[in-house]
């Protein structure tokens, strides 16, 4: 489980492609969801989980979500995120909770039901730092609200779509060099 120069190279890549799509999508955010202050605009924020389900999908090693999350939070707050260096924390909590799901199986499982589990706890890591943070005084029921719409749009966007872009790009030869690239049966999950 040794990290090599291009794991590194490809999870700092992935943070820093991430970071500016999280860029615009904060801007459209802004401009459709948050003003309606409607939790069901929320099947939105799953685009900002992906990076901590891609990375850890690609590169298989502990850390690649934390490392790319938390990168992507970085660039989208150096671009001028709305919520300025609060992205960090975010990206942290984001990233922290898709670690967690690939830890509970030692990072040695790499099914969709992982990916959704995973894509599940950034989502939880999502809910905490936005109740806490920003809707401390909301009813638990409208929280739990969100919560329900961040999961849903984190299994939808960072789970679903983390599992099937692997599986779009292991054919183009661009993941060769990894471990879910490769032709085996721990591939094929």
């Amino acid at each position: 489980m040794a990290w090599r120069t291009v794991d590194i190279v490809v999870t700092a890549a992935i943070g820093v492609a991430f970071g500016v799509v999280f860029w615009a999508w904060g801007l459209l955010f802004n401009v459709v969801a948050a003003p309606a202050f409607a939790p069901p605009l929320y099947i939105l924020s799953g685009v900002w989980l992906i990076p901590a389900v891609l990375a850890p999908l690609i590169v298989r090693l502990p850390g690649a979500g934390l490392l790319a999350e938390t990168m992507a939070a970085a660039v989208s707050a150096l671009l001028g995120s709305a919520w300025g260096l609060d992205t960090l924390a975010s990206g942290l909590m984001q990233g922290l909770g898709a670690e967690l799901a690939f830890a509970l199986a030692l990072y040695r499982q790499w099914s969709l039901p992982m990916t959704l589990l995973a894509a599940a706890g950034a989502s939880i890591g999502e809910w905490i730092h936005d109740m806490t943070f920003y809707f401390p005084g909301v009813d638990l029921s409208i929280q739990l609200a969100y919560g329900a719409w961040m999961l849903a749009s984190g299994i939808l966007f960072a789970g679903l779509g983390s599992w099937y872009l692997v599986r779009l790009l292991r054919p183009t030869g661009v993941l060769d060099a990894f471990p879910s690239g490769r032709r085996s049966p721990e591939a094929a999950t």
